[in-house]
C-alpha cells in the first residue's frame, strides 16, 4: 500500500501562504503580514486544527524544517507528539539535526521512494507536508501531492510565497469535505482525481 502525501496550506485568497503564524516566522522579501491568519482563528478552525495534528510523519523543506526544529521541541505540549514522528527534509544544504527521527532526503527519487516505504509506526501512514513552498512546488510538479487540505482566508495579501507558482502539471481534483469557519475561512479537501477533462458548455 502507497503512502500517501498530503499538502497542508494555509492561504490568502490570491494564493499567499508566507508566514501564517507569526511576525518573525519568515520575513524574506520584505513580507510584512507575518501572523495573519491570527485574526481568523475561532472554536470551528481550532477543533479542525486538532484533527489535523494528530500524530503523523512529516515531510518538510529545509527552511520550514527549521523553524520547526527550533520551535517544537520545547513546545510539544501544543502538538503532542511531534517530537516522536518522522520528519523526513528535503535539503541539499543539511544532512543531521538533533532533532530526533530527522531523516534527510536529496532528490526528487527519494521522494517517489518515500512513497513506497512502509512507516516505522503505522499511524505514521499518511505523511503530511506543513508551509515547505518550494518543496511543495517540486511535489506538484512531479504528481506526488496525494491530497490537498486548503484553509482559504478572506483577505489579499498581495506579495509573497504562492502556494501554486511554478507550474504544477494540469491534474483534477475530487472535493472530499469542506467548512466554512464562522470567521470565513474555507477549510477544503481535495483528492487527486487523475486527468483535466475538457468540454463544451452549450447556451
Amino acid at each position: 500500500m502507497m503512502r500517501k502525501i498530503i499538502v497542508l496550506a494555509m492561504t490568502s485568497l490570491d494564493g499567499v501562504m508566507q508566514a501564517p503564524g507569526g511576525p518573525e516566522e519568515d520575513p524574506s522579501g520584505g513580507f510584512k503580514y507575518g501572523g495573519w491568519v491570527a485574526p481568523y482563528n475561532d472554536e470551528v478552525s481550532g477543533e479542525l486544527m486538532q484533527k489535523l495534528m494528530k500524530p503523523t510523519d512529516v515531510l518538510l523543506g529545509r527552511k520550514t524544517f527549521e523553524i520547526w526544529e527550533n520551535y517544537w521541541p520545547q513546545h510539544e505540549n501544543q502538538w503532542p507528539g511531534i517530537n516522536d514522528v518522522t520528519k523526513f527534509v528535503f535539503s541539499n544544504t543539511r544532512n543531521n539535526s538533533a532533532w530526533q527521527n530527522s531523516v534527510f532526503l536529496t532528490d526528487v527519487a527519494a521522494l517517489k521512494n518515500l512513497k513506497s516505504q512502509k512507516p516505522v509506526d503505522p499511524s505514521g501512514q499518511n505523511i503530511q507536508v506543513w508551509g515547505s513552498t518550494e518543496l511543495v512546488q517540486l511535489l506538484l510538479q512531479n504528481d506526488l501531492v496525494d491530497e490537498l487540505w486548503l484553509m482559504i482566508h478572506p483577505l489579499t495579501l498581495g506579495k509573497g510565497k504562492k502556494l501554486f507558482t511554478d507550474g504544477p502539471i494540469p491534474a483534477a481534483f475530487t472535493l472530499l469535505e469542506s467548512t466554512v469557519t464562522p470567521s470565513g475561512v474555507v477549510m477544503v479537501h481535495y483528492k487527486r482525481a487523475g486527468d483535466v477533462e475538457t468540454g463544451r458548455i452549450d447556451g
